[in-house]
């Protein structure tokens, strides 16, 4: 009797559960066995970086009838909060830690052992390689094989801050997603958190309740907050854009157009580019998606991925009675002193001193794929390549990677944040599960097909989602209106 196909899916957050979760469902449509073995590093399966938080303050970004797993059925969550008593509506925002309860629920829902099951493996990827089908090293010397794999690896822990060098290591917070690292921060001391995005709202919130006298500053270089989800949410304004050749100047007044003629209010102009940006993404040419990375995509970021309403009170109440400072510029240098640190910081043109207890690195996810010793060790050994802004995995049709020639065997696919340098939009729920409900298919199809078979490479028939992309997401032109026309220029290179 044959064995069971299988495929070994790494990275068991919310990436690889969708991914696992609708390869089951094609399964079982299809009448076949599968096996998923979900491999996660740290035994958080289906919850990941985003979901395991214990605070239940940290609120999901999106409300609830935007954050279905299942493809085509957006009213799965909700019926299922309510199956489970929770009194909630599509436009509330339900706590993380309930969405990864859901998560898991829904992974464990979508196997039917003995024909389908996952099998979840706690372990650090450490290579891979393909011959006649897959294997995954880890570092403690197993080994998972299968017919194929997919890399959902989420996002890159925060880039090494460089100038931290007499910080109490103790004292300092590398990732503050990583286990308990916010529960060290224990002893009410003021809190430095360098960024000030949405992962400093999460630090700010969860400091802040669990010591009521506690002080938050965050530093970073444009001192811009996320922007909060309106109620009710306006409907998506169609935003046209120029057909022909498009540059990051034309593409931000394109957007300061739209939101003029929609009245002064970006949050319709924003949620209607969102279906556009990949496409958009991919007329820009590299040095323009560099051009927008670096000087525009922040703006984005603040519009496009907003904070719940009750989130936004919340930091609202800090920052009216103190206890977060916000402040525009950067951390120059870190000193220890007795019970913390002293924090030269650059504000607003002019050194200033802070003595803090504690130092959090909340500057959002590392850019570049080098610094993750698996992928450094697939790129190393020809198994994948980066794509030409280094933000991810190159890939072909569907997520397929291509190794350092440029092609593919059609065993080993990637989705999510892995294809933000392609995509952009690309690290979202409703962009994941479209991405996993469409890979399904493609992995059916290569468990089932002969080992080794070559795709092509891009520019042949086959399409190929070649598109450099960067951490800025397309959409960042929404912010389009808060830029000068001086400052359109200079972002562009004029």
């Amino acid at each position: 009797m044959a064995a069971t196909p299988s495929v070994a899916v790494v990275g068991g957050g919310a990436s690889g559960t969708l991914a696992a979760v609708h390869l089951l469902r094609r399964a079982r449509a299809l009448a076949m066995p599968l096996e998923v073995v979900l491999i996660d590093q740290y035994g958080r399966h289906a919850l990941g970086q985003a979901y395991s938080t214990t605070d239940p303050h940290h609120l999901l970004n999106a409300c609830v009838s935007k954050m279905s797993a299942i493809e085509g059925d957006p009213g799965h969550l909700l019926r299922w909060a309510r199956d489970n008593g929770l009194d909630i509506d599509g436009p509330d925002y339900l706590p993380r830690q309930v969405y990864g309860r859901y998560l898991r629920d829904v992974l464990a829902a979508a196997e039917e052992p003995p024909l389908r099951v996952v099998r979840r493996v706690t372990g650090t990827a450490s290579g891979l390689t393909c011959d006649r089908g897959v294997r995954v090293r880890l570092s403690d010397g197993g080994q998972i094989d299968a017919d194929a794999a997919v890399l959902a690896l989420g996002n890159r822990t925060p880039a090494a801050w460089p100038h931290i060098v007499d910080a109490v290591d103790s004292r300092y917070v590398a990732d503050p997603w990583a286990r308990n690292a916010l529960t060290r921060i224990c002893d009410g001391a003021p809190v430095l958190v360098l960024g000030t995005g949405l992962t400093m709202v999460d630090v700010a919130v969860t400091v802040t309740r669990a010591h009521p006298d506690a002080v938050v500053y965050a530093v970073s270089r444009h001192a811009l907050l996320p922007r909060p989800h309106p109620y009710p949410v306006p409907p998506p304004v169609p935003v046209p854009i120029p057909d022909g050749p498009l540059g990051v100047a034309g593409l931000l007044r394109a957007v300061r157009l739209a939101v003029k003629d929609n009245a002064g209010d970006w949050h319709g102009v924003v949620d209607g580019l969102r279906p556009q940006v990949q496409r958009l993404w991919a007329r820009l040419t590299p040095d323009d998606q560099r051009r927008f990375l670096s000087g525009a995509a922040r703006y984005w970021e603040v519009h496009r991925h907003r904070i719940p309403p009750a989130t936004a009170a919340r930091v609202a109440d800090l920052r009216a009675t103190g206890r977060l400072r916000v402040l525009r510029g950067q951390m120059l240098r870190t000193t220890a002193v007795p019970g913390g640190m002293r924090a030269r910081v650059e504000v607003d043109g002019a050194v200033r001193e802070l003595d803090v207890g504690w130092l959090v690195n909340a500057t959002g996810p590392g850019s570049d794929i080098a610094r993750d010793p698996f992928l450094a060790s697939l790129i190393s050994g020809g198994t994948a390549r980066p794509d030409r802004l280094r933000l991810g995995l190159d890939a072909g049709l569907g997520g397929a990677v291509l190794d350092a020639t440029g092609h593919s065997d059609g065993r080993v696919f990637t989705l999510g944040p892995m294809l933000r340098g392609s995509l952009y939009e690309t690290t979202a729920i409703p962009e994941i599960r479209a991405q996993a409900a469409a890979l399904a298919s493609r992995l059916i199809e290569a468990v089932t097909i002969r080992p080794g078979r070559s795709h092509p490479e891009p520019g042949s028939s086959e399409p190929h989602i070649d598109v450099p992309y960067h951490r800025i997401e397309a959409n960042a032109l929404t912010f389009g209106s808060s830029l000068t026309e001086s400052e359109i220029t200079r972002i562009a290179g004029g």
